[in-house]
């Protein structure tokens, strides 16, 4: 898959991928929406791979404009929308939803970039005000999945039961071994009665070395990054 990104703006990373590869264990299906969407490369992936009606939802136009382009060069239909997620009306309902959301502090990237700033600094786009939409626009027994900030999982947990989504699956991503979890990836289901299962930890580096797992997500996705200028 090519992939255009904006060389000034926010660069997807090893998370995009990760949290790809999660969610496909899913067999996702049916209506799909993408949350701060990007480039497109998560909804895109399920939709190259998958049997869903993508739409992607991105405040920033920039990241619009290039949804299209990389959803065209690949010959994939999307429904693309620019907007704030938690403002937007939506005109129906989705069995997925899948979001890699930004999760820092406002000021800890310290980046003097604007666009940067959107796609990482959580007040952007605040984890329960996005829950809380997700609940309004999701099918009964609907599955949410996203990635965040793995420090912040008990809050996470919280926020999901006050809104009836019960934590199916649950996946630690760590550096090497010798790390802590930085990310935490989270498959929730609506008005679900299941117990929760903790899968495998992902490590990204072992002895140095990138892991026979994380080799194999990337060979998975196959993706191309071309870095251009937006004018």
């Amino acid at each position: 898959m090519y992939l255009y990104q904006d060389e000034n703006g926010f660069l997807f990373n090893s998370d995009a991928h990760f949290l790809y590869n999660f969610i496909s264990k899913f067999n996702p299906k049916g209506e799909l929406l993408d949350i701060g969407s990007g480039c497109g490369i998560v909804g895109l992936l399920c939709a190259r791979d998958f049997p869903v009606n993508l739409t992607l939802i991105d405040k920033q136009k920039h990241n619009t404009f290039i949804s299209k382009i990389n959803a065209k060069v690949n010959k994939l239909d999307a429904n693309v929308i620019e907007g704030d997620f938690i403002e937007t009306n939506f005109d129906k309902k989705f069995d997925f939803i899948v979001s890699n959301p930004p999760y820092y502090h406002q000021g800890i990237t310290s980046s003097q970039s604007e666009h940067i700033a959107i796609a990482k600094e959580n007040n952007y786009l605040p984890i329960e005000s996005m829950i809380k939409k997700v609940n309004t626009i999701i099918k009964p027994r609907g599955d949410l999945i996203f990635c965040y900030d793995a420090k912040q999982l008990p809050r996470l947990l919280y926020l999901l039961e006050n809104k009836k989504f019960i934590v199916e699956n649950i996946q630690f991503v760590h550096g090497t071994t010798e790390k802590p979890a930085h990310l935490v990836m989270i498959h929730a289901k609506k008005g679900s009665k299941s117990l929760c299962k903790t899968e495998p930890p992902l490590i990204n580096f072992i002895n140095r070395q990138q892991s026979k797992e994380v080799k194999s997500i990337y060979q998975k996705t196959r993706t191309y990054s071309i870095k251009c200028k937006i004018i």
